[in-house]
């Protein structure tokens, strides 16, 4: 029987033909018919070749390979976009066929056989989506997709210096070569100040894992019909641009606008400084003040008109004033406050479990095409999308949070008319919080620090066609001190009791310096962490680290080299071990901040747990994220409304935070204060 885990040498440098080495000393012994037709009349000599100084070569079964040819209509040397329905149509496919397979025999023959004759990045994706989802595949740990397609990542002019040094110099004496930290643009533009968190790579890798754990299609439903799925795709997003404006305030910059007028130009530019190695074009770049267009890509099968998101838009505004929406069959599916925002989320992200995609369409993930194929909506150039077409792209470039905060606009406009929280629902009677601190080791208490470090990653699993061994790039990327939550809680009721303890950061003054209303605050609260309590009669003090976050996955987990890193085989923590490869990355859990110091309020709710918790619950095993990305084969384990109690208007008479407190719940001011200084890691 085949070792699944050679499986994941299939990710391994994916433009070289499957017979070449793969991992440290592996080649695949492959069936005649199994070769391309540029290597079949050649056959015992290229894979004799290649076999000769290897230590272990894997036998592959010869067997009927399912019909390829909805796959393989897509050219290897072309771009993969998620967003693309006929591209979607292709990975669903292939999706299927993967997961089709009936023993692991089975899958690595098609596998292999497919790898050759795909394109890479429809293939890496399909595969990684059966890997997570196969029920004899889920312990595999996928490798980041950094390692397999660097060149989504970044400065394309790095790879001339990798090869130099990887041609000249033995493995052991290579030097890590050194990502230029700000190279897209110049502070000439504003929006540039922001670099290290749109081009952060674990920023974007969170992205991509997220879309791999949430695909869009899949011949069978339970793929894509996870727990609240159409919620998460909102939360998440949310989070997002809650992170995002923190950042803005960190940088002087005013709240992001919404790009919610389809017809005004875009007036911030994106230069991305990528090449893609597999389809050997420059990303495109998108000028200022450019404008969508109709789309008419017959290569792509799109042929739409702005005019149709506009239509789209306006229908899911109608459903929410009307309170429902309409299913394909005429039935009417409220949006109330338990299943509403899911509903509107499985339309506003159209996926299959979209109630009526004839009626509602495909809004967000037409929203990024449009934005994406701006620079050339009729092909006239043959010029592919910009990075807004791709998922693990998409968040370098500004306009993303325009639109998404657009998008966000819709979901909001749906909970700012449900009733807003009532005491009863925000209480937790006979339990107070009587005093919140965090503290860090360098500075004093309430005063959180960031820093600049650099970073080593292995890119060599991604580089075609150069020497084997470790090559490593170093990047520049935001951190902070370790800090640890220090809460005391009074429990009155003379029982014990469980409590969830939620804790949120926003920002204390707005763009202007003025102090936040509620209302405006409410959406800028970012979730640091959601964990469970035993409360003790009389006084209780809890203390929690930042590393132990419930929105996170550590740095390691993120750039992690899955041979060298991660539990042993085996053990209990390997099988859910790469589902919490989805997760915000711990480096970024706090804002920039400022030298000055950016004034925030730290915000800490005690709440029932005998109204949070759900019917079924098995501890998470790993290092996991469940806030953004849920559990694997379980129920989100919080019954609230994600971003509860942030997630609705404040009852009456409410105007600030403070006004909105209740005994269960604190606040205390704290400050980001931000270090210029550079420290090293190697991971």
């Amino acid at each position: 029987m085949a070792n699944k885990k050679n499986l994941l040498l299939l990710f391994d440098r994916p433009n070289e033909p499957i017979f070449v080495q793969k991992g440290k000393d592996e080649v695949f012994d492959l069936p005649e018919k199994f070769l391309t037709d540029r290597y079949r009349p050649i056959s015992n000599e290229v894979q004799s070749r290649f076999a000769e100084k290897v230590e272990q070569r894997i036998p592959v079964r010869d067997i009927t390979i399912p019909d390829l040819r909805v796959p393989m209509s897509l050219p290897r040397d072309a771009q993969f976009s998620l967003f693309i329905p006929a591209h979607r149509r292709m990975a669903g496919h292939l999706i299927d066929i993967f997961m089709g397979a009936s023993s692991i025999d089975d899958l690595q023959s098609v596998a292999v056989y497919a790898r050759d004759r795909l394109n890479p990045y429809l293939f890496n994706y399909a595969l990684s989506v059966a890997l997570l989802h196969r029920k004899d595949t889920k312990g595999l740990r996928i490798p980041p997709l950094v390692q397999s397609f660097p060149d989504k990542f970044v400065d394309s002019r790095i790879f001339r210096q990798i090869r130099e040094e990887v041609a000249l110099v033995p493995e052991g004496s290579r030097m890590s070569i050194t990502i230029p930290s700000d190279y897209t643009a110049s502070d000439l533009d504003p929006e540039h100040r922001l670099w290290y968190f749109r081009e952060d790579i674990g920023i974007n890798l969170h992205h991509w894992h997220w879309h791999l754990v949430y695909p869009f299609e899949a011949g069978d439903r339970r793929i894509v019909n996870k727990d609240r799925r159409g919620e998460l795709f909102y939360y998440m997003h949310q989070q997002i641009l809650a992170r995002y404006n923190l950042e803005r305030f960190s940088n002087n910059l005013a709240r992001v606008l919404r790009f919610n007028n389809l017809r005004d130009p875009i007036k911030e530019g994106y230069f991305p400084k990528l090449d893609s190695l597999v389809a050997s074009r420059s990303w495109p770049p998108r000028f200022k003040d450019t404008k969508l267009s109709d789309l008419n890509r017959p290569l792509d099968q799109i042929q739409m008109d702005v005019s149709d998101l506009e239509r789209w838009s306006d229908r899911i505004f109608s459903a929410i004033a009307k309170g429902f929406v309409t299913d394909e069959s005429g039935d009417q599916l409220p949006l109330d406050e338990v299943r509403g925002i899911d509903i509107l989320g499985n339309i506003i992200e159209s996926s299959i479990l979209s109630p009526n995609r004839a009626t509602y369409g495909d809004l967000h993930n037409m929203g990024h095409l449009f934005i994406s194929y701006s620079h050339d909506p009729d092909h006239s150039y043959l010029e592919s999308f910009g990075v807004m077409g791709d998922t693990t792209t998409a968040m370098r470039d500004s306009v993303f949070y325009r639109w998404h905060a657009y998008i966000d606009d819709i979901f909001q406009e749906h909970k700012t008319r449900l009733t807003p929280y009532s005491l009863s629902e925000l209480s937790y009677p006979e339990i107070s919080i009587t005093g919140v601190q965090v503290d860090t080791e360098r500075s004093q208490p309430n005063v959180l620090q960031t820093f600049w470090q650099q970073s080593d990653i292995d890119l060599s699993r991604g580089l075609d066609f150069v020497q084997r061994g470790d090559v490593f790039v170093r990047f520049t990327h935001l951190q902070h001190t370790p800090f640890t939550y220090t809460i005391n809680i009074n429990n009155d009721g003379g029982a014990q009791r469980y409590g969830t303890v939620r804790i949120f950061l926003g920002p204390k003054r707005d763009e202007t310096h003025k102090e936040m209303l509620f209302k405006d605050q409410r959406l800028l609260m970012v979730e640091l962490d959601k964990f469970i309590v035993s409360l003790n009669p009389g006084e209780n003090t809890i203390r929690r680290r930042s590393s132990e976050s419930s929105v996170t996955i550590p740095f390691e987990q993120t750039f992690r080299n899955v041979d060298k890193n991660g539990p042993g085989e085996g053990s209990s923590e390997e099988l859910e071990f790469n589902f919490c490869g989805c997760g915000w990355p711990d480096h970024m859990l706090i804002p920039k901040g400022s030298r000055g110091g950016l004034p925030c309020e730290l915000f800490v709710m005690v709440s029932d747990y005998d109204k949070d918790r759900i019917e079924v619950l098995i501890e998470s095993t790993c290092k996991d994220a469940p806030s953004y990305c849920g559990l694997r084969d379980h129920r989100y384990p919080d019954r609230r409304a994600m971003g509860y109690p942030f997630d609705r208007l404040a009852r009456s008479g409410v105007e600030n935070l403070a006004q909105f407190l209740t005994p269960n719940m604190s606040v205390v001011d704290v400050v980001v204060r931000h270090d210029k200084g550079t420290e090293k890691q190697k991971c």
